[in-house]
């Protein structure tokens, strides 16, 4: 929004005009409130005609420029309250990030996330399952990034390292199983997975082997030799 300073210390915004601008302050000089009201409504609707882009913006806005044109001064039964005018020009609060880097990039912070939801979990057989579903993760992750020199011991260091020493899991145990190989059938499942199983629990099964389609050659009587 490029605003420019008037002599009497009004604003105008140039993607409406010179135009909008002087029936901005005409509707400021009509004595009746009523009238002004009825006025500003109708230039609101001549703003939109005027600029279609502006259609896709939200009412409130165009009453906030309309505002901004008058230099607050405009005293009208409007829908939207008047905007502060501390607040004309003021930057916008910086957008808060996740503070800290990613101690692993190749990983991800995702993974990290995962590692410390691993750590809430109580009950031993699950979070091992868990460890090994993120062990498979970031195996292939890690894979992509190195393809040579790799090691299972390489994962198990690095969610000990990202667990602050909260999960661990038997190398030996990993190896002579192969755990963390994607193939392994993944006994943990994601929250979302396990959500949308619950979701679709209730849902009868109409395939549960009473409805199996049957072989169209089974009643056919074999010809006799």
């Amino acid at each position: 929004m490029e605003l420019t300073e008037k002599p009497k210390n009004t604003f105008i915004l140039k993607e409406y005009g010179k135009n909008i601008q002087k029936l901005v302050d005409y509707i400021k000089t009509v004595p009746a409130k009523e009238k002004r009201t009825e006025y500003a409504y109708a230039l609101v609707e001549l703003m939109k005609q005027l600029n279609p882009q502006l259609k896709s913006e939200s009412d409130q806005k165009l009453w906030d420029d309309l505002y901004i044109m008058s230099d607050f001064e405009l005293d009208i039964d409007a829908p939207f309250p008047m905007p502060l005018k501390e607040l004309l020009g003021k930057r916008p609060k910086p957008v808060g990030y996740l503070e800290g880097e990613v101690k692993f990039k190749h990983y991800g912070r995702n993974i990290e996330k995962l590692i410390e939801k691993a750590t809430e979990i109580e009950d031993d057989e699950e979070q091992e399952a868990a460890i090994i579903f993120i062990g498979q993760l970031m195996r292939s992750f890690h894979s992509t990034w190195n393809r040579e020199n790799f090691d299972d011991a390489i994962i198990i260091d690095d969610i000990k390292i990202l667990s602050k020493g909260k999960l661990h899991i038997d190398l030996e145990k990993v190896k002579e199983n192969g755990l963390f190989e994607t193939s392994t059938r993944r006994d943990f499942k994601p929250p979302s997975v396990v959500e949308n199983e619950n979701n679709n629990s209730g849902r009868r099964n109409f395939n549960n082997g009473n409805n199996k389609r049957r072989n169209p050659g089974s009643n056919v009587k074999k010809r006799r030799n």
